[in-house]
């Protein structure tokens, strides 16, 4: 299972850069973006409801139908919130922000742990190397032009906190239903909340376009659902640290694909990140 997440990683990574080329267009909305993406996972999903459905009797309580529903409203949220900085920002001057959210979500499983007892790790082995690549993360990429901050990357820091409120508040429900089954209730849940809001108009949508959002929304698909396994395998902390291996993969895309120079704070950060995940592992 230690690798699953690894995988993971290398789907953000890869994710994340075919995703800001797309929202860097202005032919397509923040809103039209998000229901087209979901629908592309949502299509790509139904057909493995067959071998995969699940959904255990405990899901439909009251309390644990009103978890899913705040997970879904903290997704559409952390969504807009993201996309909107990315519309409107520069990405090297976001990634300070975007680098917040493993950190959030370990600081809030943390917290919830105090009131939710063996739902989240309690091993120091675990959570002082997580919160130790957290700040690595964030360190590495805080610059003097980051200083200043405007609304684009205050978004940012919003999109992160709410995605990792979506993922702690995930543990809490993510037993009762297989991974697909969750993600596509999730998926469901954005569409028709972001389509009742917003009502974008989805078409017509040229073919590249549609072509770079289709490869997004598998590459997504794979992310969230293996990254769902993770959390049910080896925790939320766990599965978080292994994930912030995903910078070093885009440093190394953006090197191969891009042919742009890694600078040396970015090693640093990274040997540091990896040494972190395996004493975690080792330890």
């Amino acid at each position: 299972m230690i690798y699953f997440p690894i995988i993971a990683a290398i789907a953000l990574a890869g994710a994340t850069v075919f995703e800001r080329e797309i929202l860097k267009r202005k032919s397509i909305s923040i809103e039209k973006y998000l229901i087209l993406g979901t629908l592309v996972m949502i299509l790509i999903m139904t057909p493995l409801l067959y071998f995969f459905w699940k959904i255990e009797p405990p899901a439909w309580e009251l309390k644990n139908i009103f978890i899913f529903i705040l997970i879904i409203i903290s997704s559409v949220l952390a969504n807009m919130f993201t996309f909107y900085s990315v519309k409107g920002e520069k990405i090297n001057n976001l990634e300070p922000a975007k680098m917040l959210e493993p950190l959030f979500t370990i600081l809030l499983a943390l917290l919830f742990s105090v009131f939710i007892k063996g739902m989240y790790e309690s091993n120091t082995k675990i959570i002082l190397p997580s919160v130790i690549a957290g700040l690595t993360l964030i360190i590495s990429h805080v610059e003097k032009k980051h200083l200043k901050i405007n609304k684009y990357f205050l978004s940012a820091i919003l999109g992160s906190l709410f995605f990792a409120f979506e993922i702690v508040l995930s543990m809490l429900i993510l037993n009762f239903y297989s991974p697909i089954t969750f993600h596509i209730i999730r998926c469901i849940g954005i569409s028709i909340i972001v389509m009742l809001i917003f009502k974008p108009k989805l078409f017509p949508t040229n073919k590249k376009l549609k072509l770079h959002i289709i490869l997004v929304g598998i590459i997504w698909t794979a992310y969230r659902i293996i990254t769902y396994y993770g959390y049910i395998k080896i925790g939320v902390i766990s599965t978080t640290l292994i994930l912030m291996m995903g910078p070093i993969f885009i440093y190394t895309f953006a090197k191969i694909i891009l042919k742009e120079k890694i600078n040396t704070r970015n090693i640093i950060s990274s040997v540091i990140i990896l040494a972190c995940v395996a004493y975690a592992i080792l330890a």
